[in-house]
């Protein structure tokens, strides 16, 4: 069997990103990194164009591609077909189930597709996806390979910073119903509140846009929680929005926490504190498993990117009661 991009990263120690990076964007690592990689790859027998030799046609379904954290992404996954010379058609589900089915459905036409963050039950992606190449992001459904994003550390990292802040009560901001995303970081959120006797409030499931946060605003309020983490960044957005003009403001009377990292997180005032996931290198790495995927090799059943917490102004301790 020919070698994969798996068996690459694994000889040069490295990760399977790091090894993706190495063939599509050198530029981006250390030389003595770089140098590593090639030599694996020279020691197995990999070329990274066997798996793009032939120009493919990429369908790519998003849940919303208005959304930032999507767009980030699409931009990635465009950048890195473009090295491979592959062309890409977007699919937009705008939220809709039985839009995303019919999505997908066209999507099972072309040579292969990326499934970003689909809001389907398992079983009827994988009714639908057959035995087409597909690799989903942001999202795990067996036995189809996929590359997450870490629900986990930054999340538990966001929760512990609250708790040396001095905050007791917590509420966590629901993402769209359906969303593995969101269920994830909903019981990562749960199991370190737990683990430091810090009460949790779950809010309804919202919108993961602006108008999600603020519809999202009066609950937070009458919750009583000091602080409140929100499924994404553009909820936590509309939630400082929504609770400044009911007269709450942050971080004086209730500290806020997004997750993702956009743009817009480090240029609001105050600035929003979030978890920083690996956006672009989560779709830069999904073109390359589905390359490998289309060519009949057998990449990773899943790869995990990290997450961070990244500290602004929008936590602080909370306010004597």
């Amino acid at each position: 069997m020919a070698a994969t991009l798996t068996d690459v990263a694994r000889r040069a120690g490295v990760s399977i990103a790091t090894a993706s990076r190495a063939f599509g964007e050198p530029d981006r690592l250390a030389a003595a990194t770089l140098d590593r990689v090639l030599v694996a790859a020279g020691e197995l027998g990999y070329v990274a164009s066997q798996t793009a030799t032939a120009r493919r046609t990429l369908g790519v379904v998003f849940p919303d591609v208005a959304n930032p954290v999507y767009a980030t992404l699409l931009k990635a996954i465009q950048g890195q077909a473009w090295h491979s010379r592959h062309r890409i058609a977007v699919f937009d589900a705008d939220e809709d189930p039985r839009r995303e089915r019919e999505q997908i459905e066209r999507a099972r036409e072309l040579d292969g597709m990326l499934l970003c963050s689909p809001r389907l039950p398992d079983d009827e992606v994988l009714g639908i996806v057959g035995e087409a190449p597909c690799v989903v992001v942001n999202r795990s459904i067996d036995p189809l390979p996929s590359v997450l994003m870490d629900t986990e550390f930054g999340p538990t990292q966001a929760v512990e910073h609250l708790v040396a802040l001095g905050h007791r009560h917590v509420a966590y901001a629901s993402g769209p119903r359906g969303s593995w995303a969101d269920a994830r970081r909903s019981l990562t959120i749960e199991q370190a509140c737990d683990r430091h006797g810090v009460t949790l409030t779950r809010l309804g499931h919202q919108a993961a846009s602006i108008q999600g946060g603020r519809a999202a605003a009066a609950p937070t309020a009458a919750s009583g929680a000091t602080a409140v983490i929100a499924y994404n960044d553009l909820v936590a957005l509309g939630l400082e929005a929504g609770l400044s003009e009911l007269g709450v403001t942050c971080p004086d009377d209730i500290s806020i926490v997004g997750i993702d990292d956009i743009d817009l997180a480090g240029a609001v005032t105050p600035g929003l504190t979030t978890v920083r996931m690996p956006i672009a290198r989560c779709g830069a790495l999904a073109v390359d498993l589905l390359a490998e995927a289309i060519a009949g090799t057998a990449p990773a059943r899943s790869a995990t990117l990290g997450s961070q917490l990244i500290v602004r102004a929008s936590t602080a301790a909370p306010a004597p009661r």
